[in-house]
């Protein structure tokens, strides 16, 4: 499989997204934020991504604007948080948004969470915002199988994404093989499960394998599992060494080993947790 960091994925829209790209969730604002997308930009990344509840979308929008990349080079990305919800509202967020991010489109526009009773009217504002052109894709993020029948029940619009985290140790495959049945690309986060993970002896002994470290050897299983990534990180030298996966193959069988390691083991609470789900239904 050859994959670079330009490679990109078909949306179901026919829009070409990156598999690759930052992800910026924690990333302080100020100039935390800023150095992180310009080291990554400077390394070759060409996808941000990034949410209102972040508190750093003016950071990520100065940083594109100080690259000097042309605008149509960079794939962004946003969310419509909970509070902001509803038809009216998610309209008048996402115009918030815009200016923060200080540009007149972006490339995908997310529902961050399945909020009950105004999930379906957020939708029904992205669908307009696209029909606007100022949002070239619209998906949804930590959606369930549930949240998307009830969705796919009320919509003609397809969402081209569901961001939900996945990693070697929780997998989600009927969500994940969901998503591909009805051409909803699957993309991470949480890859590395927020480094709680890295010191499993299963994958430092692939490592050394493969010459490479722990994330770059789990961030190269989720790539070639047809996954797109957004790793986050706000050092410089993580951020270039994330990228570093283009170099090498992991071999069928290791793939294999990788798959096995799936123990539903999540670092993030979210619907699918018997705790929290009745709060997402």
């Amino acid at each position: 499989m050859t994959l670079t960091i330009a490679s990109t994925v078909s949306l179901n829209n026919g829009i070409a997204m990156p598999r690759f790209g930052l992800g910026t969730f924690l990333s302080g604002p100020g100039s935390q934020t800023k150095n992180a997308v310009r080291w990554a930009l400077e390394a070759g990344y060409r996808h941000i991504d990034t949410a209102r509840i972040y508190d750093n979308e003016k950071d990520v929008g100065e940083a594109l604007g100080d690259s000097g990349i042309p605008r149509k080079e960079v794939f962004l990305t946003t969310k419509v948080w909970n509070d902001d919800q509803g038809y009216e509202a998610t309209l008048k967020a996402f115009e918030a948004s815009l200016g923060r991010l200080q540009t007149d489109y972006v490339d995908l526009y997310l529902v961050h969470w399945p909020v009950p009773v105004l999930r379906n009217e957020t939708w029904r504002a992205l669908v307009t915002l696209q029909e606007s052109g100022r949002v070239r894709a619209i998906g949804v993020s930590n959606f369930m199988i549930r949240h998307l029948d009830e969705l796919l029940s009320t919509t003609k619009v397809v969402p081209v994404v569901n961001q939900i985290e996945t990693s070697p140790f929780i997998q989600r495959r009927p969500l994940v093989d969901y998503c591909r049945r009805h051409g909803i690309v699957v993309e991470s986060y949480s890859t590395l499960s927020r480094g709680k993970r890295l010191d499993d002896e299963r994958l430092a002994v692939l490592g050394k394998k493969y010459g490479k470290t722990v994330p770059q050897i789990i961030l190269r299983w989720a790539l070639q599992s047809a996954i797109v990534i957004i790793p986050k990180s706000v050092h410089r030298e993580r951020i270039i060494e994330n990228a570093a996966i283009f170099d090498f193959e992991i071999s069928t069988a290791d793939m294999a080993a990788i798959d096995a390691l799936d123990e539903n083991c999540s670092i993030m609470p979210a619907p699918w947790e018997p705790e929290t789900s009745a709060m997402w239904r």
